[in-house]
């Protein structure tokens, strides 16, 4: 197995672009030096590509970023997970599956968006600068998800296949099946997949079970596709992707429970365990022209996705109804992207205590340019803008609206053959946010505060070094997003958060061995603090994080490597007058070897032995750890995983 990294990052590298000359023919552009992955990297960008996916062989998705030290997630059962990126929440990125927008969490408690890793063929993480063609909202950056299609799985020639995994883990007895089918003909594609995931609570490190844990997800996916001779594809998929099961409840409310699937428990309050629900839903609509000719390579996308949570009587809807249109063109040496693109997004209470006809919505139409190009042999440079002006109606039926504008430029230049110097900035106008689905209007008609746009700023620069098979990097980063608005209450009080710090990164890689470790440094913090750690919507303390990955080919049948994460100790998160404690250090180890047989390549046996150490931690990125008020979510202790995968 070569342990190669595909060339890519947020806008393609290789674009396909028109030549406006009368011969009308069709042409490809060079890749971008600054769009390439090398630099793309020290900029704050990463690609968690299919090889990286397959080698964790990702139960959940917070497997998916083991190793990733910049990005963490929380643990716990599905319905709880979240994706921090140098600390911020996801719910400050720009999240997209597949280019299609997707909106927030319903409840504080639970994740923000619900996905199964079986069909994740990359995952793209901008962190801090964003380019104009990432969508709105990008105050932090962007996390995109691309999914795979039936062209991704086929075979040269192949018409019909298929694939199915089996695995099965000890600890908390998880049994997790998928069955994906796909084909193409005369330019007709489909895909259609299915994942179960059960078992029951697992037991932490020390061997204690850790209750409301027990994994129940199911994730159903259908993508067709049409292709003509000329290149035109249509598009069309639509997935639901649902985690059910008994999780912890404490009462709230009118007397009412309500979940905290991301706490093992809260102190003073007896825990019950009642069924919860979180659930999401998408359809999308993509037209592309993958071989256009003369001034127009058009994609024109539209989607509707909403996540559904019943957390006891926390219940809410947020959907949203999205779409984009827009071009690329050549222009000399440089491709400039350029489009519109809008969103309709609504939060509608679902809960005993609210009333659903008064939801809130926030509308947004937006248009934005992106240039990148190859300015000589040694600069390439990537720029752009983007106008959005957003209409934010409140469920008391006062209207707010407002325009910003939001700038980005990024630089790489090549200052000697081994030595490269980076730097980016951006300022983003992030708009206005929806308050919470499910606590809008609780208990009775919400009396509002001003909502305000927020704004954030980013920076970054580094280095990058290059000799033979080792590549290390380096860089400075800043982020500070104002005037962001707690969501949770009508008051709409206003928070300025800011994460800087450090990110480096050692590389060796060649044919049959890779291996990497990363390593950040981020200083996270709100008004002027330290942040907490149910800073909700906003991020979480994060501090010094290692992470590893490693993988070798010991012979073409037989591939061994693992990943690792270590969290030193963070002693600013203590403070005696809150009550508050240091987040203690943690070690954790993967391990796993894979065995294709020779004459049966379609067949691959793995196993994997994941917390090696049976280490008792929490999860730098979980929600109330060190809070005298919350007793944490522990992660998984030892847990063995034996894998079995047909591809026909």
């Amino acid at each position: 197995m070569a342990y190669s990294r595909k060339a890519a990052l947020l806008a393609s590298a290789a674009v396909f672009c028109a030549h406006a000359a009368a011969a009308q023919e069709s042409f490809v552009l060079d890749p971008i030096r600054v769009e390439a992955e090398d630099a793309q990297t020290t900029l704050g960008n990463t690609m968690i590509d299919r090889e990286t996916i397959e080698a964790a062989n990702p139960s959940s998705m917070a497997d998916v970023f083991v190793g990733q030290s910049e990005i963490i997630s929380s643990g716990g059962a599905a319905i709880a997970q979240k994706v921090l990126v140098h600390g911020i929440e996801e719910s400050l990125l720009s999240v997209t599956i597949d280019g299609a927008r997707q909106n927030k969490s319903a409840f504080h408690h639970t994740g923000n968006v619900l996905m199964d890793p079986t069909l994740l063929k990359q995952v793209e993480v901008s962190s801090g600068i964003a380019p104009a063609d990432a969508g709105p909202g990008a105050l932090a950056g962007v996390i995109a998800y691309e999914t795979m299609d039936a062209r991704d799985l086929l075979l040269p020639g192949q018409e019909f296949g298929g694939q199915a995994t089996l695995s099965y883990g000890d600890n908390g007895n998880s049994l997790r099946s998928a069955l994906t089918l796909f084909g193409s003909n005369s330019g007709f594609e489909y895909l259609l997949s299915g994942t179960r995931l059960t078992g029951d609570d697992y037991e932490d490190g020390s061997g204690n079970v850790v209750p409301g844990t027990e994994p129940d997800l199911t994730s159903l996916i259908g993508k067709f596709a049409f292709t003509t001779e000329t290149g035109k594809r249509l598009e069309f998929s639509a997935d639901e992707t649902k985690d059910t099961g008994d999780r912890a409840m404490q009462l709230g409310p009118g007397g009412l429970y309500y979940a905290r699937p991301d706490f093992a428990g809260v102190v003073g309050r007896d825990s019950v365990y009642l069924p919860a629900e979180s659930k999401r839903t998408s359809y999308t609509f993509t037209y592309t022209d993958e071989q256009p000719t003369g001034i127009f390579a058009p994609t024109i996308q539209l989607s509707y996705n909403e996540q559904y949570v019943e957390a006891g009587a926390a219940i809410g809807t947020n959907a949203s109804l999205s779409g984009k249109i827009e071009n690329e063109f050549y222009i000399g040496s440089g491709a400039l992207t350029a489009g519109a693109d809008f969103f309709h997004d609504t939060a509608t209470p679902e809960s005993p205590l609210t009333t659903p006809e008064e939801k809130e919505t926030l509308d947004s139409v937006g248009i934005y340019a992106q240039m990148r190009q190859d300015v000589g042999a040694r600069l390439s440079l990537s720029y752009g803008a983007r106008v959005d002006h957003q209409t934010f109606e409140l469920a008391s039926g006062d209207d707010y609206s407002d325009t910003g504008i939001s700038v980005n430029a990024q630089a790489d230049y090549i200052l000697t053959d081994s030595l490269t110097f980076n730097i980016g900035g951006a300022s983003s106008f992030g708009g206005y946010e929806l308050s919470e689905a499910s606590l809008i209007n609780l208990g009775g008609a919400w009396v509002y505060g001003d909502p305000e746009t927020s704004r954030a700023n980013n920076a970054r620069m580094g280095l990058r070094y290059e000799y033979g098979a080792w590549t290390a990097s380096g860089a400075l980063f800043y982020t500070e997003i104002l005037d962001v608005n707690d969501v949770l209450t009508a008051a709409r009080e206003k928070s300025d958060v800011t994460s800087q710090g450090i990110d480096a990164s050692l590389t060796y890689n060649t044919t049959r061995a890779f291996a990497q470790v990363n390593y950040t440094y981020a200083d996270v913090e709100m008004d002027g603090e330290t942040i907490g750690t149910t800073a909700y919507y906003y991020g979480r303390p994060v501090g010094h994080i290692i992470g590893v990955l490693a993988g070798y080919e010991v012979t073409p049948e037989i591939t061994i490597g693992g990943s690792a994460e270590f969290a030193l100790k963070n002693d600013d998160t203590e403070n005696a007058a809150l009550g508050t404690e240091a987040l203690d250090a943690y070690e954790v180890v993967n391990l796993y070897a894979a065995y294709v047989p020779q004459r049966f390549e379609n067949v691959e046996f793995r196993v994997d032995a994941r917390n090696l150490f049976d280490e008792t931690y929490v999860a730098r990125g979980a929600d109330g750890t060190g809070l005298a008020n919350v007793v944490p979510l522990n992660e998984p202790g030892r847990s063995l995983f034996v894998t079995a995968s047909l591809k026909f």
